[in-house]
């Protein structure tokens, strides 16, 4: 698929791809294999459990799932599909969440830690909290929720906050009242909160005064203000604001609280002391929480997932991918913020009795030794992080895990795709070759996991997420609808032909949407009530190999077009990651008369690495001995870091911006917005920021990423 054009039209047409599918030279790296200690001590250790789960059984095999939770009303259809794509799980089953996740695990567990928290002051003691101690504050909370806010079951509440222990307190008090919450991103901005309430009707407002994040100890509630008067101005009131305090009895925002409508949470909890607040009961298809989707332009998406399918899902996949037992220390680096946050840092993990670590601040402050010293500490044994933090680990202190004396016996990675480079240097450095990987694929609106090896069943592949999961069936689409089977060589659009306990239930307000989105595109039938009819498309581009293992080449918007070959652009970065002074890389599309588009990359080095040509000369080189002469880039960008978010993800669409001379539009909630300048001059030169009107590719591209 790399080599040039022969110059004869025909063939060059037959060579071209279709939209959907993209080159792939990514080679089939060799399998490494869980160890005897790992396997002997797994949840999941019977292939039996592989056929109880095919297709045969769909949907009662999900029941296995739905029976971990405890329910005040048995279900009476397990799928309905009555009304399609709108499915529900469970149908008749009645739940409570925040019983399931506490009230539950007393007796056995009560005095075990539910969460232990540590902050990013490394002097500040760390906090456990017990599953008793824990249902004494949800208790407490929810009775101020109830009887100070006068909220009631199906009320929206939004909530933006950073990482600390009152967040999932929070969470969990909505979720005994069967309150809908709706929890933003504690690194996104105000106005990004304001539109979000707007979206989902919220007349209050939970946050807190401050939190650290780089050794700084930011105002928080200055980004309440913000959000009150966003939705205000867009037609929608908050009634409260109420406010946590980051420090127990002292207030931390210079920002003034604003009388008769916010109140601090402490001062009203005075009067709900000892509080008991009953878990109403709901049914299974009841909304649980939205979760809104970030992109750089149009209006929100909340993603609305439901109480019994959402918490059956996570529950299992907890379980059974993750290895998740009581007795086990369990670390997810995510942020509450995210979906992974609510899935495997509270929901999964508390509805199995575990004890889930939060971290507050940065993984690289003061050093980058901060992460293996809480390991070791905490005596963490489950480890659970993004490629994004790997790499950044990886580039700060590439030696610091061997300094400390923790032992994983499994490790997540979640997110985006892993480049083989990177994966290795978790397995062999921060596992230590003992732990088992289960590198996940999945998205904001599926849940949980839609594929990742089984770990004590699964040997584990570099760069591959694995198998699909138990009771999931994939399917990889041409533009046309044709279908690529596993071993073709090709890539497409990965879909599920079938529904699965963890799905969003709608678009919160847009159901038109909803079906647009997720499955307007490969619908065979709008009329049909056969879910075999209605394949979800996730807008991930991914490759099935022929021994089961799924690739996922990232999303189907973050490809560039040379020459009529779609190249993927994360197979790009990995190949830039083979040279070995390269600690990050981005590849973003520029406009090119020739070839239409062409592939330009950015890189930052390894500490102690000088830039030179030769750097350059080694990426370049790289790129074309892995992918081939077709995909070798304008040029090669090294830069002192990348721009990225809170969550440390690379803003590609900032770079991209600037390599077309375009405007990078609104910086300010990245972590270094500073870089952006330096990076602008460095490719342009110095002067104004250039605004040329791009193409819709270029200027859609990194949105989704």
């Amino acid at each position: 698929m790399a080599e040039a054009h022969t110059g004869t039209p025909e063939k060059d047409d037959e060579d071209r791809l279709t939209e959907a599918e993209i080159a792939v030279h990514w080679k089939e790296e060799s399998f490494f294999h869980p160890t005897p200690k790992f396997i002997g001590q797994a949840n999941l250790t019977d292939p039996a459990v592989v056929e109880s789960f095919q297709e045969k059984h769909f949907p009662e095999c999900f029941r296995a799932y739905a029976d971990l939770l405890t329910w005040d009303k048995y279900w009476t259809t397990t799928l309905d599909t009555s009304n399609p794509p709108f499915w529900k799980w469970f149908v008749g089953g009645k739940l409570n969440v925040s019983y399931n996740c506490v009230d539950r695990n007393l007796a056995k567990y009560g005095n075990k830690a539910a969460i232990i928290w540590v902050s990013e002051a490394e002097d500040e003691p760390v906090v456990s909290i017990t599953y008793q101690e824990l249902y004494v504050r949800v208790n407490e909370m929810a009775a101020v929720l109830r009887d100070s806010c006068g909220l009631k079951t199906g009320d929206r509440v939004t909530i933006h906050m950073p990482m600390v222990p009152e967040l999932p307190v929070t969470m969990l008090a909505c979720a005994r009242l069967g309150v809908i919450h709706s929890v933003v991103f504690g690194g996104f901005s105000g106005e990004a909160c304001g539109a979000r309430i707007v979206d989902s009707g919220s007349r209050v407002l939970i946050t807190m005064d401050g939190y650290y994040r780089s050794g700084k100890l930011l105002d928080h509630k200055v980004n309440a203000d913000i959000a009150v008067k966003k939705a205000e101005s867009d037609g929608t009131k908050v009634e409260k604001v109420l406010v946590w305090k980051r420090f127990s009895g002292k207030y931390s925002s210079p920002t003034p609280m604003v009388e008769g409508r916010d109140h601090f949470v402490d001062d009203l909890l005075k009067h709900h002391r000892g509080a008991l607040v009953p878990p109403v009961s709901m049914p299974a298809e009841a909304p649980l929480f939205l979760m809104y989707t970030s992109g750089s332009t149009g209006k929100p998406k909340g993603c609305q997932h439901s109480t019994g399918g959402y918490l059956a899902y996570v529950t299992a996949t907890s379980k059974f991918i993750q290895d998740i037992h009581p007795t086990d220390i369990y670390w997810c680096m995510a942020d509450i913020g995210w979906i992974t946050g609510h899935s495997y840092i509270v929901y999964g993990p508390l509805a199995l009795a575990a004890t889930s670590v939060m971290y507050e601040g940065v993984p690289t402050y003061p050093d980058a030794g901060r992460v293996w010293r809480i390991a070791e500490r905490l005596g963490v044994n489950i480890f659970h992080t993004s490629p994004t933090s790997i790499r950044m680990l990886r580039k700060l202190g590439p030696d610091e895990p061997k300094k400390y004396h923790y032992h994983f016996k499994c490790m997540t990675t979640v997110g985006e795709p892993i480049e083989p480079e990177a994966w290795l240097w978790y397995y062999n450095t921060v596992g230590r070759r003992e732990a088992a990987i289960t590198d996940t694929w999945w998205q904001t609106e599926n849940g949980g996991f839609l594929c990742s090896t089984k770990p004590a069943l699964d040997p584990m592949k570099p760069g591959s997420a694995g198998p699909p999961m138990l009771g999931i069936y994939p399917v990889i689409y041409d533009e046309h609808g044709k279908e690529i089977p596993p071993g073709a060589g090709k890539a497409g659009n990965i879909c599920i032909r079938n529904p699965w306990p963890g799905i969003l239930q709608t678009i919160w307000g847009d159901p038109d949407r909803f079906v647009k989105n997720y499955y307007a595109k490969y619908n065979k039938d709008k009329n049909s009530k056969d879910w075999r009819d209605w394949p979800y498309f996730a807008g991930d581009g991914a490759v099935w190999a022929g021994d089961g293992y799924i690739r996922i080449l990232g999303r189907v918007d973050d490809v560039i077009n040379v020459a009529g070959h779609r190249l993927g652009t994360k197979e790009l970065e990995s190949a830039c990651l083979t040279v070995p002074e390269i600690a990050e890389a981005a590849v973003v599309p520029i406009v090119d008369a020739e070839r239409g588009r062409v592939p330009e990359v950015y890189v930052s080095l390894k500490p102690g690495v000088k830039a030179g040509p030769e750097i350059a000369e080694k990426v370049t080189k790289a790129i074309e001995t892995t992918i081939g002469k077709i995909a070798r880039p304008k040029a090669v960008r090294i830069v002192p870091d990348m721009p990225k978010t809170r969550s440390g993800k690379i803003m590609r669409r900032v770079l991209a911006a600037i390599s077309n001379e375009m405007d990078y539009g609104d910086i300010t909630t990245l972590s270094n917005p500073e870089v952006v300048e330096q990076i602008r001059v460095q490719v342009q030169g110095a002067g104004p920021v250039k605004k040329k009107t791009a193409p819709e590719d270029i200027r859609r591209f990194g949105e989704t990423t």
